[in-house]
């Protein structure tokens, strides 16, 4: 029977080292989430006022919504990225100062570099079928003043409501504007606590999630 103790060596073997292989040769960090860019940026024209509609595309370096977390695999920390451009929404800007914005994110078709992640993401996690939409809406107004208005950006705090699954939280958004040409180009990080919204992060034996993450965005607005 050597032969048998051999293999259960072995599988045994294979067992314990899988988890570690796995974090060293296998697992990578993704990169980080798009965020507002200034190559190519252009002296904004016309005013800032108006109405403004989100100018999804497929382009997820112009329009992007997703979160960021990290995944534990025995002790070694790998981010994850997942994203969509299935992003929708409209602001309003009266003198010089955002007054109304509503954007609306398709859960659903956020995706990683993983089928088998965003399955489960998408049906334990999210629930999609359930609650397929995350949606910002500004609470108050913010003043947009001390944007430039020559191709570089400047930064503001918008106060809103964050609904995603059947939770709604408010916070306050750090977000990096950008006016270029007829665009008006916004990103953020929000930090979060995945359970705040009843959020359950996921425990897979040697792979888990952190309770604490961020949701992201990169937001192209065109004129209404």
């Amino acid at each position: 029977m050597p032969w048998l103790i051999s293999a259960i060596v072995l599988v045994a073997a294979i067992a314990v080292a899988a988890p570690w292989l796995y974090a060293k040769f296998v697992a990578e960090d993704d990169a980080p989430a798009a965020s507002v860019s200034t190559e190519g940026a252009r002296p904004a024209s016309g005013a800032v006022d108006g109405d403004w509609v989100v100018a999804a595309g497929s382009d997820p370096n112009t329009t992007a919504a997703g979160y960021t977390v990290h995944e534990i695999l025995n002790g070694e920390s790998v981010t994850v990225v997942g994203s969509t451009h299935d992003v929708s929404g409209t602001a309003t800007i009266e003198n010089g100062a955002l007054t109304a914005a509503e954007v609306t994110v398709q859960v659903a078709t956020i995706a990683t570099d993983s089928g088998r992640r965003d399955s489960q993401f998408r049906g334990n996690v999210m629930q999609t079928d359930t609650f397929p939409t995350a949606t910002f809406t500004l609470d108050g107004p913010v003043d947009l003043s001390g944007v430039p208005d020559d191709g570089t950006v400047g930064t503001v705090t918008a106060p809103g409501t964050l609904a995603l699954k059947d939770r709604t939280q408010h916070v306050d958004a750090q977000i990096t504007v950008l006016r270029s040409g007829d665009e008006l180009i916004a990103s953020g990080s929000v930090p979060t606590v995945w359970t705040d919204y009843g959020v359950q992060p996921p425990s897979l034996g040697f792979v888990t999630v952190d309770g604490n993450g961020s949701i992201d965005f990169l937001v192209t607005f065109a004129r209404g």
